[in-house]
């Protein structure tokens, strides 16, 4: 029988402060754990295409493109570790509540510099690819799509006034 969110809800609710604490701090870091790979393969092949033969024949535009989109994915990487980092230094200081917080915040602006880097990826590569037109429209759809699932979808029932779907 599949588990309902009011079901997971009842069974919170039995839960004490320190036990609320340790779920909260373990769902945070395993939400990292899946956005980390992504992070590291897009940081990663930006690190090695200056390195291409091919590389010296992108154009200014191009240059810039690139040069920002390996910032944001440097950027999104230290935002979605630092949670990670901050357990590790804090560990055994009774700081979990700030941790979870900062984790919180930190994570989401990491998914933010994530998105912002993925999406001047697809710049990148689609600028070198075809023409301008293509490119605007590509682009635009690839932000588009990463703001609706990743922000509007899940602000969405807050936005609205509900708790849950």
């Amino acid at each position: 029988m599949a588990e309902t969110e009011a079901s997971r809800q009842d069974a919170r609710s039995d839960e004490d402060e320190g036990e609320r604490l340790d779920r909260e701090l373990l769902e945070l870091l395993n939400e990292l754990r899946v956005a980390m790979p992504g992070v590291q393969v897009l940081f990663g092949f930006l690190l090695t295409v200056p390195f291409q033969q091919g590389f010296r024949r992108i154009d200014e535009f191009q240059e810039h493109v690139y040069f920002v989109t390996l910032l944001l994915a440097a950027t999104a990487t230290a935002f979605l570790i630092a949670p990670t980092a901050y357990h590790r230094i804090t560990f055994r200081t009774r700081q979990k509540p700030r941790v979870i917080r900062l984790g919180h915040i930190q994570a989401l602006t990491g998914l933010a510099f994530l998105a912002l880097a993925m999406t001047g990826a697809v710049l990148l590569i689609t600028d070198i690819l075809f023409q301008s037109r293509t490119v605007a429209i590509v682009v635009a759809g690839v932000a588009g799509l990463y703001a609706w699932l990743w922000f509007g979808l899940p602000l969405l029932p807050r936005a609205k006034g509900e708790q849950a779907w």
